[in-house]
């Protein structure tokens, strides 16, 4: 087995087919073949299963992707070190919560840019878990996720508190009446989501029955559907402030228990902390008002 043979199968899996990742890799179908073949061979088990609509990883071959992303990483960190004198340029390619980029990010990114023009900035959005996940497999260089997180392979520093407040319709008056709603729905991200977590703990606390949730992709989406009393969602305040104002939608307020949360930013502990990325978080600490941490040396 070599990186070459990681490349591959990373490539067939995520295409779900050995002619589009041979034209990705500029080989041809055949040479995929027969080192998937020979890899296979090697390791005594099959890595993907063949059929006339394609191929479709095992879980064997699953268990081997995470490898290929961590191995094709650290050669892309080796050559970034090696060209990395202080610099911050080239792509930065993070990850936020939908909630953290409306909220924080808009203004942060753009003054960011104007200081530093050699960067490009990539920004993904997704659940916590998500890009958490996303984060370990290497497939993003640091992600804005909710608080806490604990993991051996991550650095978690904390970069934004939120306070989360329960947002329903006009017609609730106060946090009680959720309890005399016919029918309670909630409106959310979908799975992975920690706000959406914590207000199924809210409501269990309450000794509501955890209703089949409504999943939304868009923060838009969840206050229109809140406003338009299909359901309560769980939102950073900041974020359901114009929304509250115009009178589209009620807040309520919250013990410090489900009201309080952190945004941490989470990088690989392993990984090239590159200029670029030392310089967006400087920014960061700069911009909430913070005091200035030497974030290079807890790299």
């Amino acid at each position: 087995m070599d990186v070459i043979d990681l490349k591959v199968v990373e490539a067939v899996a995520r295409h779900g087919s050995m002619n589009k990742a041979a034209v990705e890799l500029n080989t041809v179908q055949s040479n995929v073949s027969s080192r998937i073949r020979s890899l296979e061979d090697e390791l005594g088990v099959s890595l993907f299963q063949r059929s006339a609509k394609g191929v479709q990883i095992t879980p064997a071959g699953r268990r081997v992707l995470p490898y290929a992303a961590r191995l094709s990483k650290l050669l892309a960190d080796a050559s970034a070190a090696a060209r990395d004198d202080g610099t911050p340029a080239g792509v930065l390619e993070i990850g936020t919560l939908e909630t953290t980029l409306a909220l924080r990010l808009p203004l942060l990114i753009a003054r960011f840019a104007k200081a530093w023009p050699d960067v490009r900035p990539l920004v993904r959005t997704g659940t916590t878990n998500s890009l958490i996940q996303d984060v370990i497999e290497c497939k993003l260089e640091g992600a804005f996720v909710a608080g806490p997180v604990s993991h051996p392979e991550l650095h978690t520093e904390t970069v934004f508190h939120e306070e989360l407040v329960l947002v329903t319709s006009r017609a609730v008056r106060s946090l009680d009446a959720v309890r005399t709603i016919a029918h309670l729905k909630t409106v959310v991200f979908r799975v992975g989501c920690s706000y959406r977590q914590r207000l199924d703990a809210l409501l269990a606390s309450m000794g509501l029955q955890v209703p089949e949730p409504l999943e939304f992709g868009s923060i838009d989406g969840i206050i229109a559907c809140v406003s338009a009393g299909v359901g309560i969602t769980l939102l950073p305040r900041g974020v359901v402030a114009d929304a509250w104002q115009e009178g589209r939608v009620a807040v309520h307020e919250l013990p410090p228990a489900f009201s309080q949360v952190e945004t941490v930013f989470v990088r690989r502990i392993d990984s090239h902390f590159s200029s670029a990325l030392a310089t967006f978080l400087d920014s960061v600490h700069q911009e909430n008002g913070g005091r200035l941490q030497n974030v290079r040396q807890l790299a």
